[in-house]
């Protein structure tokens, strides 16, 4: 961890830009941090929308994470497989959604 940043980014976001078979990840810290900062504000803004879209679309919470998974997939954040199921792993979490596995995808293995 950089000792110049306050922001404490959690191993299963880090893990992301690690390598299979690999210790150091693969981006400078900052980067890292700068996406990790990114993805955990977008999960937090996301809480209101996926609570309305539960309620009023009568989904199942599963539903309504592919939903989103497929708005974010499309849109215009540029994030990355890894990073969107990460961000949908931590809506879940945040939303208190039994049932919702760890994030998947290739980076997963080592969380």
């Amino acid at each position: 961890m950089n000792d110049d940043s306050q922001i404490e980014v959690p191993p299963s976001f880090v893990a992301l830009f690690v390598a299979p078979g690999r210790i150091k990840p693969r981006e400078p810290w900052a980067v890292i941090a700068q996406r990790y900062e990114l993805c955990e504000d977008l999960a937090q803004m996301l809480t209101d929308t996926a609570r309305t879209q539960l309620w009023e679309l009568h989904a199942t919470e599963a539903d309504v994470l592919e939903r989103i998974g497929r708005g974010l997939a499309a849109g215009p954040l540029d994030l990355t497989p890894d990073e969107t199921q990460w961000v949908l792993h931590r809506l879940a979490e945040l939303l208190g959604w039994a049932g919702v596995g760890p994030p998947t995808g290739p980076s997963a293995a080592k969380q």
